[in-house]
């Protein structure tokens, strides 16, 4: 199953120190190469900070575009991993590995299961660009 492990982060005007953004790359990296060497490993990224966010709503059938976040909250959707593990229990492990979320470091990570996309009727496909 594979899940996605959502990195949640306070985001400050400042942000962490060089020392401490290098410290937490480094930490990262380390859980990517293990994660690979075990074969679980997806994909990672970091994301850009919620200014640069765009959030669009539906309203009456027309886009309702928004700078910024969906939601004022405490902590930011700061990045995600992708892996593919056998169960909820190893992921569980594999997030307490991602420093984001560890202690001293003012985050959490959420882990959501990915079922995959439902199988596509033939009546319910959506048209192509092209098409």
């Amino acid at each position: 199953m594979r899940y996605m492990l959502l990195i949640y982060t306070k985001e400050t005007e400042d942000g962490p120190s060089p020392e401490e953004m290098a410290s937490l790359k480094a930490a990262h990296w380390a859980a990517i190469d293990d994660a690979t060497r075990q074969g679980v490993f997806v994909g990672a990224e970091p994301l850009a900070r919620t200014t640069s966010a765009t959030t669009v709503r539906i309203d009456n059938g027309r886009p309702l575009i928004t700078d910024g976040p969906f939601a004022e909250t405490k902590e930011q959707l700061a990045g995600y991993y992708m892996l593919d593990c056998e169960n909820l229990d190893e992921a569980i492990e594999w997030a307490a590995r991602i420093p984001t979320g560890s202690k001293g470091h003012e985050g959490s990570v959420e882990i959501r299961p990915m079922p995959g996309l439902p199988p596509r009727s033939e009546a319910g496909a959506p048209a192509t660009r092209n098409g």
